[in-house]
């Protein structure tokens, strides 16, 4: 008995292997018919896919009937099978995050030098910030630095901001994972406390980091918007806590939000 239930765990095992592997194998065939109809504006038709990418015909029509069905091709009068919209979407998300980071910097380095303040450029990444943009107060030659780290979104300034942009239910989803650590006793720990932070953030406009992943750390973000009036990335400054105060707040706030709205306007907002 004991055998055959290590038989059938080995068998188990070894059909997963096999599962995975059909599974890679089948995003390869995809990438190559995308590749391969890449390579002319006007697209190719089925028969040349097919010879391109050495898949028998039958298994190219397959794999592109379910691309055609996710939008990443598309299929013209002509017959033939060219890039779909939803690909050239995705590839804009992209061009759209570099023309963000390199609009964002001259601003970032000007929120820097008048506040006396660090400035900073984040982006959603699951339920994280990630930085894509730093400028230090003391030293402008470390603007690299730190670029590509990430701190929970739940108690940040920059995530509160991007967060406020999202329903109910999308928070949900994005937040699904997430263990809310406290960093401090001020740290957001729980859904309800983080829904009514964000409804706090979409009265006034901007999020506040009040010690909540540094003691004695204070920052202030405020979103920035895309062409489609969507919430794309948030803009902070930090800063120790007898420097940040309840007084100078909503005065710092507002000249972030002018700032703000003046590289979301860059960005093709018309909010």
């Amino acid at each position: 008995m004991r055998r055959q239930a290590d038989d059938g765990i080995l068998l188990s095992q070894e059909a997963m292997r096999m599962t995975d592997e059909k599974g890679v194998q089948s995003i390869e065939r995809a990438l190559d018919i995308i590749e391969s109809v890449a390579e002319e504006q006007d697209g190719k038709h089925l028969t040349a896919i097919a010879e391109e990418t050495g898949l028998h015909k039958s298994t190219a029509h397959r794999i592109i009937m379910t691309l055609v069905g996710r939008g990443y091709l598309t299929k013209t009068v002509s017959g033939n099978y060219r890039l779909g919209f939803k690909l050239i979407e995705e590839a804009s998300c992209y061009i759209n995050h570099l023309e963000l980071q390199t609009e964002a910097r001259p601003y970032i380095a000007e929120i820097s030098a008048h506040l006396g303040m660090s400035a900073y450029l984040g982006m959603l990444e699951g339920d994280k910030v990630i930085y894509i943009e730093k400028m230090h107060k003391a030293t402008p030659e470390k603007l690299y630095r730190q670029i590509g780290a990430g701190v929970p979104a739940y108690c940040s300034s920059l995530g509160k901001c991007i967060l406020s942009g999202y329903s109910k239910a999308q928070l949900e989803e994005i937040m699904a994972d997430c263990s809310f650590m406290k960093f401090t006793e001020k740290t957001i720990d729980n859904m309800d406390a983080l829904h009514r932070e964000l409804n706090k953030v979409r009265s006034q406009g901007w999020a506040i980091d009040d010690e909540e992943y540094e003691k004695g750390h204070r920052c202030i973000g405020v979103p920035v918007y895309d062409y489609r009036g969507e919430i794309v990335a948030a803009v902070s400054v930090s800063g120790e806590k007898h420097v940040l105060t309840d007084e100078r707040m909503p005065e710092i706030a507002e000249y972030l939000m002018e700032k703000a709205g003046q590289l979301s306007r860059d960005m093709g907002y018309t909010g």
